[in-house]
Order: structure tokens, then sequence, then C-alpha cells
């Protein structure tokens, strides 16, 4: 259970300042607006839990990619495991690994509306405009894919304003980083503009390789270009091109048998992700009739190897290696019509997703296990949302989704399968706004999960397939936001039933075989999430600026048994029952700026198959430097204190001849340090 303390405790201090800024702020708050949703709303009105992080944030709280600013996220967890974040929760809900059969994340993740669901590595934060995080069911807006929630972010707009940034940096751990923005006018006129970004950045990690004297098997090397324009067309016609391309040629070297950051296998894995992808979107205003056409696709090669044995002993010598191809195309035709009490919203979605997974084992260097697979999923849906004013305090709304998805399965160990399903999923919610800086809701949402299959001929064959699974979610939120005071913050209380709830176990079927694992999803019968999260932000003064948030989490299993265990009561993975965090940020008009960040998980289960935890853990971050308009030059520190905490743990058997069952962690990086410079024409 959550400590209620902690969160009183938080809530009362930073409420306390809050109302100081009252009268104390000189500078007002931008609007915050959520695209995520089916109509762009402000986060005031958008009756769900949310959290924005803007440009700014991401530049001062970050680095080089969006797990630098994942803590600011309440209620929001990962699994390692790999290079960079793929797999997260949501309220404890999201998957903590994929490695055989049918991708089927919890939790949507979009870039400029490209589909990077299960595989959001290219998250890169250069020059990123927004990270929108919307916690519970988005089943009416982007359906199977967000039974959890859904990540979106946004890459900066074009303006006709002539743009050009150069960024360097450096710090230990061998990183170093090149980036350059470019963008302006395609003509005279102002109705078009483009902005090209392109970065490169390089780490040697923070592992030492003492079997090949290396201090680089477990770094990153990741390239990213990304273009975007808008144009025009005339009055009514708008245009909107994104193009992404980001290679991340990572290695894999994290864990050792002694749980420390000197690796000794003899075969460092590799964490390489080069994606491609494209997203057009064309926009119709016909005053209160608008339509929009959006067009995605997504082309992922995914290289994941890994030494199995994590050492060097020629007697005892696994690696494997999985080959991913995935492609996307997906197409959204949606059409809206406004009036002063009714807001109408529909659309149709088509999805055709294709996955290459091909599977390599080696012992001793010679083959001994391969599987080579193809999967092929066609989705198909109609939505439609209304929203209806009552009065000038009072609003509700509604939203429809019907999806049907047919796939079809085959590898070379002889499975052909061909699951199809339709499932139905929604939302309704009623809102009061006192006056336009307020606003209380009561959301109900029926979230949903296709259903899938498990692989292998030891799969007993009542255990061959699992269901859909539903998710059935009420939420009571207040969201406040005076941006003339500088004084923002919400909160909000869940509850969210599980039908069929789909849980992923694996057992090691060899002890002497690290690579023996067979992996099961099963539909356990019941699993209840509730729990709380809030934020606030507080503008003191015109330099002093803080900011806090606070999730709070009960995930239980409700009447399960998993290999001869009753887990009934016990918490799910990758679920900390809370994690809070406070920011501090000054900027003098001078130039001078800080921004200390720090965090608070608790302690939470690294698996279902087993009963491993972690240890609770705390990270600071600090930056700090002067910014003068069109140069800066800052220093930054991540994991100030120096904390020890593990990203992911297992628990079997690794090591001869007695191959005892252990906990093995992938540790967090130690403390970096770094400096940076931007040189800039605005």
């Amino acid at each position: 259970m959550f400590d209620l303390r902690v969160f009183f405790s938080v809530i009362v201090a930073v409420s306390t300042v809050g109302a100081t800024a009252k009268t104390e702020a000189k500078t007002e708050l931008e609007e915050v607006v959520i695209t995520a949703t089916l109509r762009p709303q402000t986060a005031l009105n958008v009756a769900a839990s949310a959290t924005v992080i803007d440009s700014s944030t991401l530049r001062e709280a970050g680095v080089q990619h969006l797990q630098d600013v994942l803590p600011l996220i309440p209620n929001l967890n990962w699994a390692a495991g790999t290079s960079r974040p793929r797999y997260f929760q949501l309220r404890g809900i999201g998957e903590n690994d994929q490695w055989q059969g049918a991708p089927n994340p919890s939790v949507g993740f979009l870039i400029d509306g490209m589909d990077f669901s299960g595989i959001g590595m290219p998250a890169t934060l250069v020059d990123l405009e927004q990270a929108e995080v919307l916690r519970g069911p988005q089943s009416t807006s982007l359906g199977a894919n967000a039974l959890a929630g859904l990540i979106n972010l946004r890459t900066r707009i074009p303006t006709p304003d002539e743009t050009l940034r150069v960024e360097i940096g450096t710090g230990n751990l061998g990183v170093t980083s090149v980036g350059l923005v470019v963008g302006g006018p395609f003509a005279e006129g102002g109705d078009s503009a483009f902005r090209l970004v392109a970065q490169g950045f390089r780490s040697n990690g923070s592992r030492r390789n003492v079997t090949l004297d290396r201090d680089d098997t477990n770094g990153l090397d990741e390239r990213t270009l990304r273009f975007r324009s808008w144009h025009e067309l005339n009055t009514r016609w708008k245009a909107d091109l994104s193009l992404l391309a980001v290679d991340l040629d990572n290695g894999f070297d994290a864990f050792s048998t002694d749980n420390s950051r000197r690796t000794r296998s003899d075969d460092p894995g590799r964490d390489s992700q080069h994606s491609r992808g494209a997203s057009m979107v064309l926009h119709y205003d016909g005053g209160d009739f608008e339509f929009k056409n959006l067009t995605a696709v997504v082309d992922a090669d995914i290289v994941y190897s890994f030494d199995g044995d994590w050492a060097a002993d020629p007697s005892y010598d696994f690696t494997s290696r999985f080959l991913r191809d995935r492609q996307s195309l997906s197409q959204d035709l949606r059409w809206s019509r406004k009036t002063r009490a009714v807001d109408l919203v529909a659309g149709i979605y088509a999805q055709r997703l294709t996955e290459d997974n091909d599977q390599l084992d080696l012992y001793g260097g010679e083959v001994y296990r391969v599987l080579v697979s193809h999967y092929e999923a066609r989705s198909f849906a109609g939505y439609a949302s209304m929203g209806y004013s009552l009065s000038d305090a009072w609003r509700t709304n509604f939203g429809l989704r019907i999806e049907r998805r047919d796939a079809s399965y085959r590898d070379t160990d002889g499975s052909d399968l061909s699951p199809a399903e339709s499932m139905l999923g929604g939302n309704a919610s009623i809102e009061y706004r006192p006056d336009r800086q307020r606003m209380a809701y009561l959301a109900f949402a029926r979230g949903y999960k296709a259903g899938g299959f498990n692989l292998g001929s030891v799969v007993p064959t009542d255990r061959r397939e699992f269901d859909a699974e539903f998710l059935h979610s009420l939420e009571l939120g207040y969201k406040f936001d005076d941006a003339i005071r500088g004084l923002r913050y919400d909160l909000a209380i869940f509850y969210m039933r599980r039908t069929a709830q789909q849980v992923n176990t694996s057992a090691q079927l060899d002890p002497g075989d690290p690579l023996s694992f067979i992996y099961l999803t099963d539909n356990a019968a019941r699993g209840v999430n509730y729990g709380l999260e809030g934020s606030i932000f507080a503008r003191l003064s015109e330099a002093w600026s803080i900011g806090a948030t606070v999730g709070g989490l009960r995930a239980v299993f409700r009447d399960y048994i998993a290999v001869g265990d009753d887990l009934a009561g016990r918490d799910q993975a990758h679920a900390p029952s809370f994690q809070v965090s406070m920011s501090l940020d000054y900027r003098k008009p001078s130039g001078w700026f800080a921004r200390l960040d720090a965090q608070r998980v608790a302690a939470f289960y690294f698996s279902d198959s087993h009963d491993q935890r972690s240890a609770p853990y705390s990270i600071v971050n600090v930056r700090a430097g002067f910014d003068a308009g069109h140069w800066r030059v800052d220093t930054w520190m991540r994991n100030a204190l120096n904390a020890r905490y593990a990203m992911r743990g297992f628990f079997f058997g690794n090591e001869p001849p007695d191959y005892p069952d252990k906990l093995y962690v992938q540790l967090a990086d130690p403390r970096a340090v770094g400096v940076s410079a931007v040189w800039q024409v605005r």
C-alpha cells in the first residue's frame, strides 16, 4: 500500500508554496494543449489524468532521451533489459518484455502520429516540442494498444522564422554529442515552412568488460534525423508532413553474475533499432466543420542479442540473437463538428502490421535452436465521440469504439495460427466547471487489449491461446489552472478492474541452459488497480518556480494461480506503491539558471514469475548555466548522489556447476557529469 503520509505531506507543502505564488508571481504561465485526444484540447478541459512536459522542461530536465524525464510522470514505470526504454507500465499495467509471438502492447506510443507502441526506443529529445502522457484506457482514440494509457511525443512545429542552432556536448562515461537544427520558410509569403534536425550522440556506458578489457560494450551510439514541414494550401486546407530516421546502434552488456558493473561476457550483445517513419496530416477547416486525414508508416529493424551465460567459460557458452523487422501502415479518417452546445467527432481507422522475428541460439558457437516466424495483423475500427453542454457549468461526454482484428502467425516450429476477435471500448464523463480556472470530473472508461497465443512444443494445448483482456476504469479528478497568478495543480483518484487479465510468466526448463525459458501468457481471473496521482506547479516569483508529482498505487491479483503458486492478493510486477518527485527551478532575467529534480520510488516486484523485489531508491539530477539568448552554456549532473539501484531483475540458475537460483539485476548508471553549449540564430 502506498504511504498516504508521504502524499499528504507533499501536497500540503507544495500547496502552501502555491498560495504564496498567487501574490508573488509576475510571469504568466503558457496554456497547455493536449493533442493526443480526438480533438486538441487544453489540459484543463481533458476529463482524464494527464501529464504534459513542455520543451523547456524537456531541455532542462533531460540530456538525450525520454528516459531522462520519465521520473517526472506519476504512476509511470518501465522495465529495462534493454539499452533504452521500450516496455512501459502505467498504473501498474504494461509489458516487461517481448520475446516471441504477437506484438501486443498495453501502453500506446506515438511520435508525430507514427505508431511505435512496444518499440519506443527512437524517443530522442533533440528539438522535441512536447511529451504527453494520458493515464487510463484511451480506447476511444487509439484502441487495443492503449489499455493502460498513451505516450504521445510531438516534435517542434515549423514556423516561417529562420532558425539555425548548433549544439555540442561532452561528459564523463565517454559522452559526446553534436546537433544541428535548421528551419524557416520554403518561399516568400509565409504559407509554408520546414524544420530539419540532425544529431549524433555517443557514450561508452558505465560497464567495464574485464574479459575483453573494454569499457564500451554497453555503450550508446545514437543518430537522429527528423524533417517536418507545414503547408497552408489555401484558406481551408493545411498539410503537415513528418519524416523520421533514428538509428540506435547500442551495445547490451548489462548483467554480471556478481551484480556489479564489471561484466565478464566474451560475446557482448547488441540492442540496435533502425527506425524509419513518415506521417502526413491533411486538415480541412470549414468553420464549425473539420476533416482530418492522418496517414502514417513505420519501418523498424531491431537486433537484440546477449551473452546468455554472462561469462567466458568455453564449456558453458550460450548466446542468443533476435532479428526483428516490424512494418506498419495506418490510416485514420476523422470528421468533427462543433456548435455552442455539441461537439461531435467520428472516424474510421485501419492498420496493417507485420513483424518477422528470427531467433538464433548458439552453444559453443554452434547452432542449437532456430525459430523463424512471421506475424501479420489487420485492424479495422470505427469510433465516435460526443460532448454536450448541459449548462454553462456542466458538460457530459460519451465515446465508443468498435474494433476488429484479424491476425495470422506461422513459424518453422510448425505453428500456424489465425486468431480473430471483435472488441468494444468507450468512455463517458460528466464535468463541472464553476469558472475558467477549475474543472472537476467523474469519468468511466472501458479499455481492451487483443488476445494472442503461446508458442513452443511444450506448451499444453489448453494454454495455447489466451483471450482478450478488458479494463473498466472509474476516475474522479479535479484540476486548477490560474495562468496569470502562476499556479497549476491536479489530483485524480482511480479504481480499475481488469477482467481476463493477461499475465506473462516464464520458467527455466533446463537449469544448465540459461536460454531454455518457456514464456506463457495466461488470463488471470481478476485484477484490481487503484490509487491516486497528482501534480502541482507554482511560479513563486519572476526567478523561482517549484513543482511536484505524487503517484500512489495498489495493483493486486485476484484469484490467480501461476505455476502452482496462489498469487491472489499479491502485487503485480513493476507497480511501485508510490512515486514522488520534486523540482526546483531558478532563472534570472540576466541569464543565469539552475534546476534540481529529485525522485523517490518504492520497492516493486521484478516479475510475476517469482517473488524477488527491488529496493526503494532516490535519485537527484541537477543542471545550471547561463543563457544569453543567442548562446547558452550549462553543466548537468545525473544521479548526483550516485545512488545504486536496479532497473530490471531476473531470478534463475546461471552459474555452474550447481546452477542455484539467484537474483540477477541490471543496475542503473552511476553519477554522470557533462557540459553542453548551444549557439543559435532565431
